[in-house]
């Protein structure tokens, strides 16, 4: 199994309001892929850190395999939703890839 891991900081231009809702839209547009990937097993989006957070939201994945990974990076249902719903938003993107 691997892991695949995400935290995104959002652009500051975005007021609460509008982070809030933009969070919602990441969740909803990412967690709608399950099922929807081959090779992928599990997704979980976190939309709700602590005050002492210093990211604003977090994409947990798992993978049958390093293939199923990087097939998932370029599948065409991944892809929509980055560029519509995670890319235009996010300022800062981490991440790590890791077996489990």
């Amino acid at each position: 199994m691997v892991k695949h891991v995400i935290l995104w900081k959002l652009k500051e231009e975005f007021s609460a309001e509008e982070k809030q809702q933009i969070k919602a839209g990441i969740k909803e547009g990412l967690e709608s892929l399950a099922g929807q990937i081959p090779g992928m097993t599990e997704i979980k989006v976190n939309i709700d850190g602590l005050p002492s957070s210093t990211v604003d939201v977090m994409l947990d994945t798992t993978f049958e395999d390093e293939q199923a990974l990087r097939n998932y990076s370029t599948n065409p249902k991944h892809v929509a939703v980055a560029d519509s719903k995670v890319r235009p938003y996010t300022a800062v993107r981490s991440c790590i890839d890791y077996e489990c």
